[in-house]
């Protein structure tokens, strides 16, 4: 059963930090990862944990599929915009298995792929962003699952986004939640961090 905590985005809620520390003392590799919908906070939360524990943060968003190499109709399937075999080859199988692994974030608007940052094994990492949790990217030490309300999140997108976001609300928002509906992730998460500011 999930653990359920509230914050503010960015903040670290008490009992995460607990489960956190305790893997970052474990002396091995422990991963982290941080799925949620988006406008939650994931990303907020990914970065904060990189600050108070010193680790590297490896975000999913610098792993889509080059636009070559995607399907024609990958708007309409979710996760078919991720390179997760890449994810897996340089970051997350190596340090399963002990070895350094390589961050090699991939920019979709300049379509080139920028300079490689070394993640070494032995310590922890903290995996954040859309599809972070999908079975195919194996299991973790610990996930969390980043959530608000459909008001919150609407709030929040239209802020940030701008005139993008109708984008989001006909587009990358129901490809989310149908991912998130049939592998059951929010349920399925150690800790859900609730970051609504509503008060809905």
């Amino acid at each position: 059963m999930s653990a359920r905590m509230r914050a503010i985005p960015g903040e670290i809620p008490a009992e995460l930090r607990r489960r956190v520390e305790a893997l970052a003392r474990s002396g091995r590799t422990a991963i982290v990862a941080v799925d949620g919908r988006c406008g939650s906070g994931k990303t907020a939360l990914g970065v904060a944990l990189g600050r108070a524990f010193g680790c590297p943060v490896v975000h999913t968003d610098d792993y889509y599929l080059p636009f070559a190499r995607r399907s024609q109709n990958w708007q309409a399937t979710p996760a078919a915009n991720m390179d997760f075999a890449r994810l897996r080859a340089e970051v997350l199988d190596p340090l399963r298995e002990g070895r350094d692994g390589v961050y090699r974030p991939y920019d979709c608007h300049a379509d080139c792929f920028e300079a490689e940052i070394p993640v070494p094994a032995g310590s922890l990492l903290v995996l954040e962003g859309s599809y972070s949790h999908h079975p195919i990217l194996g299991g973790y030490d610990l996930t969390v699952f980043v959530t608000c309300g459909t008001a919150c999140q609407e709030q929040r997108l239209r802020l940030r986004e701008g005139e993008h976001y109708d984008m989001f609300r006909s587009c990358w928002i129901p490809l989310e939640e149908g991912y998130f509906r049939v592998f059951d992730i929010q349920n399925k998460a150690d800790c859900v961090v609730d970051t609504d500011t509503t008060g809905q």
